[in-house]
């Protein structure tokens, strides 16, 4: 536990163990999708936008259920050194691939597939900047972005009368670092790291995924309650940043208290 260590010099930034780095969304920053968000976490810089298709997967067709996937990549020199883009390469990186994985997982479980018909939203999460929790934000924002595109189908298509979310959905990360629990890890301090863990929930407290990793050492089971309570911290006030982004109306609020309350029903 941590309890000990509040003597400890303070993290880069001048940061407490259970604080966030600075975070802004900006909404509506892709003149062309149907969603888009601009994600400022701290050093971090993510644009992700939420495009809609009108077809599904052919593993989908004639059920009437409809379907989200998700990209992501990060620009060249959005780290120290260069990296060559994925379409040089001709694959795929295999962090790119388990990111974009977590990340249309995560914004599956935001959605009441059933609702949104014979449609595919596509989630593309491009990383501008990278200083650690490129995942975390690009999950955050790409909520964002969701909402504004499920927003577009009500006003355009008439797709349906009330936004067929099932959860509100964010990420953070907690990393353990010199024997302390740190919310939100950044770049140098995951690098450090003897814990690296990333935390997906719903406002309602569920988790969509939890991934932890012993990369240099080991955690207990006290230490893996701290890690979610540092989480839970945390995430509360991203739910709270996600729905300042959006600007609710009344109705898109009842919603969203709705679903912080109320138990998940299963399809």
């Amino acid at each position: 536990m941590t309890s000990g260590n509040q003597a400890q010099s303070p993290r880069l930034g001048g940061r407490g163990e259970a604080e966030l780095r600075p975070v802004t969304i900006e909404r509506a920053v892709n003149r062309y999708a149907e969603g888009s968000s601009l994600v400022s976490w701290g050093n971090t810089i993510v644009h992700c936008t939420a495009s809609v298709e009108d077809k599904t997967p052919a593993f989908l067709r004639g059920t009437g259920r409809g379907w989200l996937t998700a990209e992501y990549s990060m620009l060249p020199r959005s780290t120290h050194d260069r990296t060559q883009r994925d379409v040089v390469k001709g694959k795929v990186s295999g962090r790119a691939s388990e990111i974009q994985r977590l990340i249309g997982r995560s914004l599956r479980a935001a959605l009441d597939l059933p609702r949104i018909g014979e449609r595919t939203l596509w989630i593309d999460c491009d990383v501008l900047q990278a200083d650690g929790g490129t995942r975390t934000a690009s999950i955050t924002g790409a909520f964002v972005a969701l909402v504004d595109a499920l927003r577009y189908l009500k006003r355009e298509a008439n797709a349906f009368d009330r936004l067929p979310l099932a959860a509100q959905v964010a990420a953070v990360s907690v990393g353990k670092n010199a024997g302390r629990m740190l919310l939100d890890v950044s770049y140098e301090e995951d690098c450090a790291a003897e814990v690296d863990s990333n935390i997906v929930m719903t406002s309602r407290g569920e988790f969509v995924e939890l991934q932890g990793t012993g990369e240099n050492g080991f955690f207990s089971a006290s230490e893996l309650a701290e890690i979610l309570a540092l989480a839970d911290g945390g995430l509360r006030r991203l739910f709270a940043l996600q729905r300042e982004a959006l600007r609710l109306d009344e109705d898109e609020a009842d919603l969203f208290d709705a679903l912080a309350e109320a138990p998940r029903q299963n399809a």
